[in-house]
């Protein structure tokens, strides 16, 4: 039986979708065969981000209702072999939405993958209930900043209420800098606030971004430190006493000249 997980934050804009995909090419890397499920319903980010956008026909709302095998929905991704995606319905009536059928769909891929990965809704929309009734495990997102940690605090508190006892942190985003200017709260003070354990944080670096863009994710390219970072939580997801990255600032000389 494999794992499935629910990857949520308490606001948008935190890097959620990213920190999925990311996370499931490593697994993938690593040789575990992995299925992201885009249940952030109606936006459809996970395609596009892999650069699956064209070939997507079936999607979760097919699967759900019957109109298609779940074989034919899932998309292999075009380099990790081990990565599929089952994507995000086209268009959907969140009132129409069955998590019970949602359910179903993630139990049948627990028999067939190691990982099961639910890039869920940012907050407490329905698609975030229905998302965390089908798992054990959640992985919250979130950055250094005082709204995402409030609103990370409060999505703590609705998962405790459900009964979930496996919450990890990832913070996103991380910029050394900018905790020493004062500008973010320190990752101490953030995990004193959360009182949950820390997976693990990735560094900030907009190709990360560019990367997203072109469809073509950072951590295909095994040469950058946001990619240490995706490493380092994949070993520690798996149970491994994995060291964190530490931050190394490249002087303005090899900025310059690469």
């Amino acid at each position: 039986m494999g794992r499935a997980i629910a990857i949520t934050s308490g606001k948008g804009g935190v890097g959620k979708s990213s920190v999925c995909i990311n996370l499931g090419i490593v697994l993938a890397q690593m040789g575990y065969h992995v299925c992201l499920i885009d249940v952030d319903l109606g936006l459809k980010n996970l395609d596009v981000m892999l650069g699956l956008e064209n070939r997507v026909i079936y999607d979760l709302r097919d699967v759900m209702e019957g109109f298609c095998p779940l074989e034919k929905a899932i998309l292999k991704d075009k380099r990790e072999e081990r990565l599929y995606l089952l994507p995000a319905c086209k268009s959907v009536n969140v009132r129409y939405f069955k998590g019970s059928d949602l359910k179903l769909v993630v139990e049948e891929l627990n028999k067939q993958f190691d990982f099961i990965l639910l890039d869920t809704p940012a907050g407490i929309e329905s698609g975030f209930i229905h998302s965390i009734a089908c798992v054990k495990e959640v992985i919250l997102v979130s950055n250094l900043d005082v709204t995402s940690i409030q609103d990370a605090d409060r999505v703590i508190g609705i998962l405790m209420k459900e009964g979930m006892e496996s919450i990890q942190l990832i913070v996103n985003r991380m910029n050394p800098r900018y905790i020493d200017r004062g500008i973010s709260i320190r990752l101490e003070d953030a995990l004193n606030w959360l009182s949950i354990d820390l997976l693990g944080y990735v560094f900030e670096d907009e190709n990360v971004i560019r990367s997203n863009n072109r469809g073509t994710p950072i951590s295909l390219a095994k040469n950058t430190l946001v990619y240490d970072c995706f490493l380092a939580i994949a070993k520690r997801l798996l149970g491994e006493d994995t060291a964190l990255p530490k931050y190394k600032e490249k002087r303005f000389l090899q900025k310059l000249f690469g």
